[in-house]
């Protein structure tokens, strides 16, 4: 089979994630979590105060201080899957948090963090055998990408894996407030100027909200031999 790059968006906690390592380790191909890159900017953000409220970045302080972010991703040995280290750090937990959540989205507006972002991922995908999983894959970052994937889930669903999965991490939450957060992200990714959220005219809609993971495995496996061939 010949090598192809896959692009998979959709909403937030949709678990595109998830599907993306999955796909990338059965088949042998490099994954990127770009979402995983604005979390790490945004902590970078939170950690060295570039906000001015919870929705408004102080962009030009960020902007002085993008030369000092260093994004990269290393295998977990434990998992198998890659984690994410900011400035050789690694923040996997950190990165997944309510507060990071909060403050992912107007992050991800600003256009020289996406400029920045975007070019790493397109170098990433020179040699093809990659699975990307983001906002604006299959729209902006790889347009010809020969397999686009748009995920998405009913909102309270979203909520629900969001909320189990921080607490099988021991991480305190309130589901209210985490689909709150699911709406608000929704609005703001869909609404944003540069590259907002939405489905690629040549993208296969992929609506997980009722499928287990062996399905869904399989769905996407499927999808992949066909595009592949």
């Amino acid at each position: 089979m010949k090598k192809i790059i896959i692009a998979i968006d959709g909403f937030s906690s949709c678990g595109k994630s998830t599907m993306a390592k999955d796909l990338a380790k059965e088949i042998g191909y490099i994954y990127v979590d770009t979402g995983a890159m604005y979390r790490a900017v945004t902590l970078f953000a939170l950690r060295n105060d570039c906000f001015i409220n919870d929705s408004e970045v102080n962009v030009e302080k960020l902007e002085r201080k993008m030369n000092e972010i260093s994004i990269t991703f290393a295998i977990n040995k434990e998992t198998g899957r890659p984690d994410t280290y900011l400035n050789a750090e690694n923040v996997e937990k950190e990165i997944r948090s309510m507060d990071v959540s909060s403050h992912v989205s107007p992050i991800a507006t600003v256009p020289f963090v996406r400029k920045a972002m975007v070019a790493q991922q397109q170098k990433m995908g020179d040699k093809k055998g990659l699975v990307m999983d983001g906002r604006d894959i299959g729209t902006t970052v790889f347009p010809s990408a020969e397999l686009k994937i748009y995920v998405t889930a009913s909102a309270e669903i979203r909520a629900k894996r969001r909320f189990d999965e921080l607490k099988a991490k021991g991480i305190t939450a309130n589901f209210d407030d985490i689909l709150k957060n699911v709406n608000e992200r929704d609005y703001i990714d869909t609404h944003r100027d540069i590259s907002p959220l939405c489905k690629a005219e040549d993208a296969i809609l992929l609506d997980n909200s009722n499928m287990t993971i062996a399905e869904q495995k399989q769905w996407l496996l499927d999808k992949y031999r066909e595009a592949a061939e």
